[in-house]
């Protein structure tokens, strides 16, 4: 009977997993339940799911899955961040949780990530979260392209208005 349900337990976090851009594990030890409330509620509005489960449980999921590099990482309080969509999320959500709502605490912390295939520390996933979003990256592409495209515009128009002024002129003046 317990073996069973610790088989639906890792098939539960296999699911949760299986695709996932990224993975982040952090340590909540000392975060209390309005704190991991707030916590939860910012990950599920960026699409992250959030979750705790014995570390035994997630490294037999994760090692299923041909994820490995995390095993070290697997010791005392863990939970485990995911996003199927966007590689920094979790890192993001995390990062400015602890600087809006834990400023004065050093929790939660990052234990390490799995990001695009990837393993990442503690420093690279600060770094991470410190990176603007893919959505924000190919907005600074898409400007990056435009401006030019905007300046050629304004240019013709230019040209334009003042090929029209001079062909208005020449007919004032030949109708006078």
């Amino acid at each position: 009977m317990v073996q069973s349900i610790k088989y639906d337990v890792v098939s539960e976090i296999k699911s949760r997993v299986t695709g996932a851009k990224a993975i982040v594990l952090v340590d909540y030890k000392g975060i209390n339940i309005d704190e991991v409330s707030e916590l939860r509620n910012r990950m599920r509005a960026e699409n992250v799911d959030y979750f705790v489960q014995k570390n035994t449980l997630i490294k037999i999921a994760l090692n299923e899955l041909g994820i490995t590099g995390l095993d070290s990482y697997l010791k005392e309080s863990t939970a485990v961040a995911v996003s199927l969509t966007d590689e920094v999320a979790p890192a993001k959500v995390i990062a400015k949780f602890k600087k809006d709502v834990m400023a004065d605490k050093t929790f939660p912390s990052f234990k390490a990530g799995y990001v695009s295939g990837v393993v990442f520390d503690e420093q690279q996933l600060v770094k991470l979260a410190s990176m603007p979003s893919r959505d924000e990256l190919l907005a600074q592409v898409l400007r990056c392209f435009n401006g030019p495209m905007q300046g050629l515009v304004g240019a013709m128009s230019g040209i334009i208005k003042k090929f029209v002024y001079a062909v208005d002129a020449i007919a004032k003046q030949k109708a006078e």
